[in-house]
């Protein structure tokens, strides 16, 4: 069952988002309620659940035991930006 919403929003995104939508062959209807069903989709599922892409690269890395990543961050930011 569909029912109507009303939203305030800005007019400029308003018109850049129809844009979209019949760029994409599709009405702004549908891209806002798939959008909302993503981040719904997103709440429901299991925080240790991990992207395809995430998963790939799981494996890929290993650190010692005693590595602080904070520590490593703010080390290369350091040398990078000051």
């Amino acid at each position: 069952m569909s029912t109507k919403l009303t939203l305030t929003i800005d007019e400029t995104v308003i018109r850049q988002a129809k844009s979209y939508a019949k760029l994409q062959e599709s009405s702004l209807s549908s891209i806002i309620e798939n959008y909302l069903k993503s981040l719904v989709k997103e709440k429901t599922t299991s925080k240790n659940e991990f992207s395809p892409i995430v998963k790939s690269l799981k494996s890929s890395f290993s650190a010692q035991p005693d590595f602080d990543y904070k520590k490593e961050l703010k080390k290369k930011l350091s040398e990078k930006y000051l």
